[in-house]
């Protein structure tokens, strides 16, 4: 009785409560081309290509462009690590979501 109760209340859930950094990050951003269908594919591009460290880093790139900016144009060791993962993933994310 109790695991069916939960899993009616798990159900009630908005999907978001389940989706991954970057896949929130996209949904919640401005842009039109975001769908469910779409940020779930780049989020699994993520899963694939990036920590999750770095999938939670890298998703404030979607609601803080100067952030991105600032990553890329950081001349710290880490940040230019993480941003050549960042396009990396990006231009992976580009061919399979695309």
């Amino acid at each position: 009785m109790k695991s069916w109760i939960l899993a009616a209340c798990l159900a009630a859930l908005p999907s978001l409560t389940f989706a991954g950094p970057i896949e929130r990050a996209c949904l919640q951003s401005d842009r039109a081309a975001a769908s469910r269908a779409l940020c779930a594919c780049i989020q699994g591009v993520a899963d694939t290509s990036l920590r999750r460290n770095e999938q939670r880093r890298t998703a404030q790139f979607f609601a803080d462009p100067q952030l991105a900016q600032d990553t890329r144009q950081s001349n710290r060791t880490s940040d230019e690590r993480l941003w050549q993962r960042w396009r990396d993933f990006a231009s992976l994310a580009d061919r399979r979501c695309g």
